[in-house]
């Protein structure tokens, strides 16, 4: 188990994560280190500096020497718990190592602790193992979740054993955590969600009707294009009518199952379903065919208990109080780390974006963010934000090629899927909903009011009907507001050119703002 009985130590980096000075490892950082855990590292990992003066990058938190903790287990569980928050990939690690006695022992030194309740909870809550620890009496209950440091259930359920109000987000099945940035915060006091009611608001009804619409099928096909598929009208019209439809109804397998079939399309390639198989995300040797992959999904045989972690997970937020984002965040990252189906997985992630989102009421009814085209502008960092958790994985996963060019996982790994940190996702997700809430959404309505200023005036300057009202325009858009020659003399040939002149003229000023960005 352990090498020595000392936990800290001074370094210059941890795991090839570089420290702002050199520093005394404290709290998850001692734990892994002198435990040898085999976890994803914290997304911001606490240290001791050796000067006076505290420093506080993306990756480091560094405390001075009189915040060190006592350098044993129990001085570094609670430093954690009080400076770092609640891991628990890290913690159910430590827990598999440790024996059961050892924690008891521990626990019962301060049974009434509001820090030892709280391990008290995690561990069995973890393991599924009782301890033998006293009850501690008449105490007040403490929240499992520290709410200024990370997003829980504003309500929780009380553990009357443990004298805690478990306010996971999850269950032991699945329950990845979001720590509280200045980044999250700054958005939070945004109010998007009233920013969006505000311009839907003051948007006439028919317009914002054609807008949603608009918008629904934008986000269908950059949905596709995030994958590298061009989708025929038809199916890019199936898959927007699905994502109009997220959040009318609980999630659950069955309907993923059935989602899944619908974005598919042609499905005489695909076994439909769980995945029966290893599964991974990459390209394959040219020559020798073995997999060279960016990310290892979940094992086959531990799909079905995370999937029902999952469902439990979002019945669980449901209208507790927790911020919609970062469930979105939380629980479509999740969803495609997992990758629990052979293809479609992609798609299947956005559209919990949009389930969760419409469940919790944060888009105003009738209107779909189109949250996958702004994620398509911003390819590289999605990409970047994926690789953040994935790419450490590869590092910890055991596999092997099958014959079939697939991979076999050969170590335990439900645990790298049930618990990470989503706060980096959370930050890009929110990111991408402000984007479209004050780029996608005003500009659309403005399109739609230009076109309106637009096809009124074309009245007064020469009648044709709406299929050629529509064409003129296209024209125009593709010739940045010139006929070409070809529309010149051909379907518009009847123009004259004082005509052509005034429709030019008219489709500079209706579009005088917005013509660019349509364009």
């Amino acid at each position: 188990m352990a090498k020595s009985d000392q936990f800290s130590r001074l370094v210059n980096e941890f795991h090839g994560r570089p420290s702002p000075e050199p520093m005394r490892t404290a709290g998850y950082a001692a734990l892994i280190d002198h435990y040898a855990l085999r976890v994803p590292l914290p997304g911001r990992l606490t240290g001791i500096a050796e000067r006076h003066h505290r420093i506080k990058t993306n990756d480091w938190q560094l405390l001075t020497p009189r915040h060190a903790p006592a350098d044993d287990l129990r001085g570094h569980l609670e430093f954690a718990l009080k400076w770092e928050g609640v891991d628990l990939g890290v913690l159910s690690a430590l827990f598999r190592v440790v024996p059961d006695e050892e924690v008891s022992a521990l626990l019962r030194t301060e049974p009434t602790g509001a820090y030892t309740r709280r391990l008290w909870f995690l561990h069995e809550w973890l393991t599924q193992r009782l301890l033998d620890v006293p009850e501690p009496g008449k105490v007040r209950a403490v929240p499992v979740i520290d709410l200024s440091q990370q997003f829980g259930l504003a309500k929780g359920v009380s553990s009357s054993r443990h004298k805690v109000v478990d306010n996971l987000p999850g269950t032991s099945a699945f329950c990845p955590l979001v720590r509280r940035t200045d980044r999250i915060e700054t958005y939070l006091s945004k109010a998007l969600d009233r920013r969006a009611q505000e311009i839907v608001g003051r948007t006439p009804a028919d317009i914002m009707m054609r807008a949603a619409a608009f918008l629904l099928l934008d986000d269908s096909r950059a949905s596709f294009q995030i994958e590298g598929e061009k989708p025929s009208p038809q199916r890019a019209e199936r898959w927007a009518k699905a994502i109009s439809e997220a959040g009318f109804r609980k999630l659950s397998l069955a309907d993923l199952e059935r989602l899944q079939r619908i974005v598919i399309g042609d499905t005489r390639f695909v076994n439909l379903g769980l995945r029966t198989e290893g599964g991974f995300v990459g390209t394959h040797d040219r020559r020798s065919q073995e997999p060279i992959p960016v990310h290892i999904s979940a094992r086959a045989e531990d799909l079905k208990s995370l999937m029902d972690g999952v469902v439990a997970y979002d019945q669980r937020v449901a209208n507790v109080g927790i911020d919609p984002v970062v469930v979105a965040a939380a629980l479509s990252f999740g969803f495609v780390y997992i990758h629990p189906f052979e293809d479609g997985n992609g798609r299947l992630h956005r559209w919990l974006i949009h389930h969760t989102l419409a469940m919790a009421g944060y888009n105003p009814a009738g209107v779909v963010f189109p949250v996958s085209a702004a994620i398509y502008r911003q390819i590289a960092q999605y990409k970047t934000v994926l690789e953040s958790y994935s790419q450490p994985l590869l590092g910890l996963i055991e596999w092997q090629p099958t014959a079939s060019g697939n991979v076999t996982v050969l170590n335990e790994t439900r645990d790298f899927y049930r618990y990470f940190d989503a706060t980096v996702h959370t930050e890009f997700l929110y990111q991408c909903v402000e984007e479209t809430i004050e780029r996608d959404l005003p500009q659309e309505v403005a399109y739609l009011e230009a076109y309106d200023r637009f096809a009124k005036g074309l009245q007064d300057i020469v009648d044709m009907p709406q299929r050629k009202v529509d064409l003129l325009h296209r024209f125009l858009r593709q010739g940045q507001g010139r006929l070409s020659k070809r529309a010149r003399t051909g379907e518009f040939a009847p123009l004259s050119d004082a005509e052509v002149g005034l429709v030019e003229k008219l489709y500079e000023e209706s579009f005088a703002d917005v013509a660019l960005e349509k364009g």
